[in-house]
């Protein structure tokens, strides 16, 4: 039997267990990114676990999410995470250089080899043949140590691609008409492998947009082969030593296999507020747009900032629409500064934003009250904009260029355009990594700067025998962390204070929660299913350890979440009879009485005081993740091991 692509990465990697789905495994990292948003409690914990040196092939720390600097916050982060890099051998990206994913993509990363970040669209990489995902700080701070990253062992999805796409339709449809079948939940526990006729004629850009979007699919990460098309993209980039093929075995044999006609898509877009809330753009009629906004991890390319520049040429944007374009990198912008194509964004009425997360993330740009903000992003949960009641649709840089144009939401196949907009890859890109800082050759003459604002991190216990409190909250299905910790341009500069975030946790459901948690010294939530979908923000788990949390009780959890929950000490219970979770209300005072020999069976039974019932709850985890919750979270495992 022949492998596919992960399964060879994977076994190449493999530290220890068995390559059968859902079995646990450890795999060897090669390389590490994280980014500001996680980096700096990240760096945190690589602190406290007492290494002086990274240990991988190669590790990244970007500046890209928090750079709206309204105050010192921000910048006293931004030289933390400088002088922390410098001293423990890890390269820094200097705002203003550009996206982590799109940045890495560029300049680092390498077929074959594994990446582990702590931000939950390190799969974009996967557009270059890396097995790469995204984890939570603590995991990436434990890689950055040289520790093996656990992870249940996916299913391996054949992602088959045939024909071509047809004009104005792009890699972005391909990944939207996949939301559009399977759900955000749709990909959970899964590694999604593109192979066929149809990847051959997709650029390593275009496959990175696919791969950042299998996050939105709750996929463990996604990759495609190392090709001609990977070798181009290398040698334009001035490294065609880091090119080696990839390609599934023959007689591969896949967990599913999924086809996708690519000729027969149209233009497609998410509607509000899930991204797999997907219709075709023909479909919509009328849909007036106040902003449009083209950029983020997921439409940031030389190719996509290009293809609206065609777009626009010569046109002006609507009167009544605000148009924002953010490149992915400094080297994006230098190019189309080169070409002429910065020129025509400026003449059509484009606001030219920092290479940078910015609108994505909420750090700034936020739409008008009500207002139809269109985006190249990737996700667009209520109120993630930082405008409670705007309405935010996710499509291609296509759609989103005609759209500006005319003001509404638009076909652009109905404009009057060429018939094929085709924009070729460059031969060589523009080569300057002078906002990338090497590590120090003397590390012991670096000082680390610490601002006042980054503050201890909350640490887990060890797991007490008997847990007790009540429910502070009851939420429904698909719970994302920007419910469980809000991520706007008002909070982000305090990620590195969690007593400030406490007071902001899951305030969207229901703002009152902060008070009952403190109230109450902590005590339980309970959700339905996919609770913690979406970003790999650690802060959604460090935040509820603060305020006391004990467990959440859901239906079923988000990968990275769950991974979270465990490695801050906190019990991820799942309900054994869904049905259960109708009969539990707010305030119903749990019990779970000899908690730790219950976690060692992995199955938990909860009473309820109130209601003089019991529930019998499930812990989906490894006999490791076992040890972990007993010892009161990763860090405390990671040093009781190396102290052994």
């Amino acid at each position: 039997m022949g492998y596919s692509i992960a399964q060879k990465i994977i076994k190449e990697h493999l530290v220890c267990g068995d390559m059968t789905p859902k079995s646990e495994i450890a795999i060897k990292i090669d390389q590490t990114l994280t980014q500001d948003s996680t980096g700096t409690m990240a760096y945190l914990q690589f602190e406290a676990i007492g290494i002086d040196k990274v240990k991988t092939k190669r590790s990244v720390a970007y500046i890209d999410h928090n750079t709206l600097q309204t105050g010192p916050e921000n910048a006293d982060d931004h030289a933390y995470i400088r002088t922390i890099a410098k001293k423990h051998g890890i390269y820094y990206s200097k705002p203003g250089n550009g996206i982590c994913h799109q940045v890495h993509l560029e300049r680092f990363a390498v077929p074959g080899q594994t990446l582990l970040g702590s931000d939950s669209h390190t799969p974009t990489c996967g557009g270059m043949g890396m097995l790469a995902i995204g984890a939570g700080g603590l995991d990436v701070a434990v890689a950055m140590g040289g520790g093996a990253y656990y992870i249940s062992m996916p299913k391996i999805v054949n992602i088959k691609l045939i024909g071509r796409l047809q004009p104005f339709v792009s890699a972005k449809d391909i990944v939207l008409e996949l939301l559009r079948r399977l759900s955000v939940k749709g990909g959970v526990g899964k590694i999604l492998e593109y192979t066929g006729e149809g990847v051959e004629s997709l650029s390593v850009p275009e496959r990175a947009t696919i791969a950042n979007m299998g996050a939105e699919l709750g996929a463990t990460t996604s990759i495609f082969p190392s090709d001609s098309q990977t070798y181009k993209f290398l040698k334009a980039q001035g490294r065609e030593q880091d090119f080696i093929e990839l390609k599934p075995d023959e007689d591969a044999v896949y967990d599913e296999e999924i086809v996708i006609d690519l000729s027969s898509l149209e233009p497609m877009i998410a509607c509000p507020h899930s991204p797999d809330n997907v219709v075709n753009v023909s479909s919509l009629k009328n849909v007036k747009v106040d902003q449009v906004a083209i950029g983020s991890c997921t439409n940031s390319s030389y190719t996509d900032i290009m293809k609206a520049v065609e777009i626009l040429k010569g046109k002006t944007v609507a009167e009544n629409v605000s148009l924002v374009i953010s490149p992915g990198s400094r080297q994006v912008l230098n190019m189309i500064a080169q070409n002429g194509g910065l020129s025509v964004l400026i003449s059509a009425g484009a606001r030219i934003l920092e290479c940078a997360c910015g609108p994505c993330i909420g750090m700034g740009q936020s739409p008008s009250t009500d207002g139809i903000s269109l985006r190249t992003f990737n996700r667009n949960f209520e109120g993630r904009s930082g405008t409670p009641s705007a309405k935010v649709y996710i499509t291609s840089p296509e759609v989103a260029a005609a759209s500006a144009i005319t003001g509404y939401i638009t076909d652009p196949r109905e404009l009057d355009l060429e018939k094929q907009i085709i924009i070729e890859m460059p031969e060589s890109f523009i080569i300057n990594d002078n906002m990338i800082i090497p590590p120090s050759d003397e590390p012991d003459k670096v000082e680390i700067l610490r601002g006042p604002n980054i503050k201890p991190f909350p640490k887990a216990k060890p797991l007490s025998d008997n847990l007790f409190g009540k429910v502070l909250i009851k939420l429904g299905n698909n719970i994302t962390t920007d419910h469980i910790m809000p991520s706007n341009a008002k909070l982000l500069p305090y990620r590195s204070n969690i007593p400030y975030l406490s007071d902001y946790c899951l305030t969207p459901c229901d703002s009152s929660f902060p008070r009952k948690a403190k109230e109450n010294n902590g005590g339980f939530i309970v959700a339905g299913e996919n609770y913690g979908q979406g970003s790999s923000r650690e802060h959604a788990a460090l935040v509820p350890l603060y305020l006391g949390i004990k467990g959440v009780l859901a239906k079923s959890f988000a990968r990275i979440h769950m991974a979270n929950l465990i490695n801050n000490g906190i019990l991820p219970l799942v309900f054994d009879n869904p049905s259960d979770y109708d009969d539990i209300d707010e305030f119903d005072e749990l019990i779970i009485e000899g908690a730790l020999s219950q976690v060692k069976d992995k199955v938990v039974f909860i009473k309820n005081v109130s209601k003089n019932r019991v529930y019998k709850m499930q812990l989906n985890i490894t006999q490791r993740q076992v040890d972990i919750l007993l010892s009161g979270g990763l860090l405390n495992y990671t040093k009781q091991n190396n102290n052994n």
